[in-house]
C-alpha cells in the first residue's frame, strides 16, 4: 500500500518539477516508519491481550486472530526483540526526516509529526473505532503532502485531493480486514467501526459507499483540473470492486467459503492456512493496486 500511493504522487511530482531522489529517499524514510508502525502495533496488541488472559498461551491462541504476533506466541523472537526492532526503524525514519529538515525547511516537520503521532498511538486509535482515520490521514494528506514537499519545495492543495482516492481503496484494505476480524476484535477489545453493527453482514454498506465514493473521487480530480478525463481508466477496476464486495458478503453469510480464484484475482501468495481470509485480503490488496497502477497512468497522460 505504501509503494503504490508513493508511485502515484511520486510520478505526479515530477511532472511538477520535483526532485527524483529525494522522492526515493522520502520513500525509504516512510517504509520504515510504517514498518516500525506494524511492529509497534504488533507489540501493543500483544501485551494488551496477554495481560487479559493471565499469560495464558493457549487461551491467547483461542482469543486471536490466527497469525497475530505468532513469531512473539512460539518464542521466535522475545518482546525486547520487537521493540528493539521498532525502535530502530523509527530511529532510521527519524534520520530520514531530520535529512528533509535541513535540505527543505520546517515545512517537513508539519507532515513528520503527523506521521510520527499516528504510528506510535496507532494500536491506541484501533481500540476506539479511529484506525480508518488515521489510515486516512496517513495514506492521504500526509503521504501526498509530505512527498510532493520535498520534492518540490512546495505544499499544493492540489495534491491533498489527488490522495483522496487511493487513501479511500486504501482505507477500504483495512475495513475488509476488521469486517473479517468481527469476532477476534471483540475479543481483543477492539472497537472498530465494523464492530459497531450488529452483525458483519450489517457493517458491509460502509464497505458499499467506500468504493462508490472512490470511484466518484475520480470525477473530483477532473472538476479541480487536477487530471483530464483519462483519469477514467482507472474505471477499469470497477468489476475487480463489485467482485471484491460480492466476495465479503459470501464471507460474511459463510466464513469458511472460500471463493473461487480467477485469473484477474493474482498475485495470490502464502494463504498461510487460511485461505478464505487470506484470498479476500488479496482481492483487497489487488484491487489498490491495479487502482493505483491506472491511476498513475492517468497521470502520466494527463500530464505528460
Amino acid at each position: 500500500m505504501t509503494i503504490m500511493s508513493w508511485l502515484v504522487v511520486y510520478v505526479y511530482s515530477l511532472f511538477n518539477a520535483g526532485n527524483s531522489v529525494y522522492g526515493i529517499l522520502a520513500f525509504i524514510g516512510i517504509c520504515l516508519a510504517h514498518l516500525a508502525t506494524n511492529i509497534f502495533d504488533d507489540y501493543f496488541d500483544y501485551k494488551s491481550l496477554i495481560r487479559q488472559v493471565g499469560f495464558d498461551k493457549k487461551e491467547y491462541l483461542k482469543n486471536s486472530q490466527q497469525t497475530k504476533c505468532r513469531y512473539i506466541v512460539s518464542g521466535r523472537m522475545k518482546e525486547w526483540e520487537v521493540l528493539s526492532l521498532a525502535v530502530f526503524y523509527a530511529v532510521f525514519a527519524c534520520l530520514t526526516g531530520l535529512f528533509f529538515y535541513l535540505k527543505c525547511g520546517c515545512e517537513v516537520l508539519y507532515f513528520a509529526i503527523i506521521g510520527g503521532v499516528l504510528g506510535i498511538s496507532y494500536s491506541f486509535l484501533s481500540k476506539i473505532r479511529l484506525s480508518e482515520f488515521a489510515v486516512a490521514i496517513a495514506y492521504g494528506p500526509a503521504l501526498f503532502g509530505g512527498i510532493y514537499y520535498v520534492m518540490t519545495k512546495t505544499i499544493a492543495p492540489e495534491v491533498f485531493i489527488l490522495s483522496i482516492p487511493t487513501m479511500l481503496v486504501t482505507v477500504i484494505l483495512l475495513y475488509i480486514h476488521t469486517v473479517m476480524d468481527f469476532n477476534f476484535d471483540i475479543k481483543e477489545g477492539h472497537k472498530t467501526i465494523a464492530n459497531s453493527f450488529k452483525t458483519p453482514f450489517n457493517s458491509l454498506v460502509i464497505l458499499k459507499w467506500l468504493l462508490i465514493i472512490s470511484y466518484l473521487s475520480l470525477i473530483v480530480l477532473c472538476i479541480f483540473d487536477i487530471l483530464d478525463w483519462q483519469v477514467f481508466i482507472v474505471c477499469l477496476t470497477i468489476p475487480l470492486a463489485v467482485d471484491l464486495y460480492k466476495s465479503l458478503e459470501e464471507y460474511t453469510i459463510n466464513p469458511d467459503s472460500i471463493p473461487v480464484r480467477k485469473w484477474y484475482h493474482f498475485p495470490m501468495e502464502n494463504m498461510m492456512n487460511a485461505p478464505n481470509f487470506m484470498t479476500r485480503i488479496y482481492q483487497s490488496r489487488n484491487l489498490m493496486i491495479y487502482f493505483s497502477l491506472l491511476l498513475t497512468i492517468a497521470v502520466i497522460l494527463g500530464l505528460g
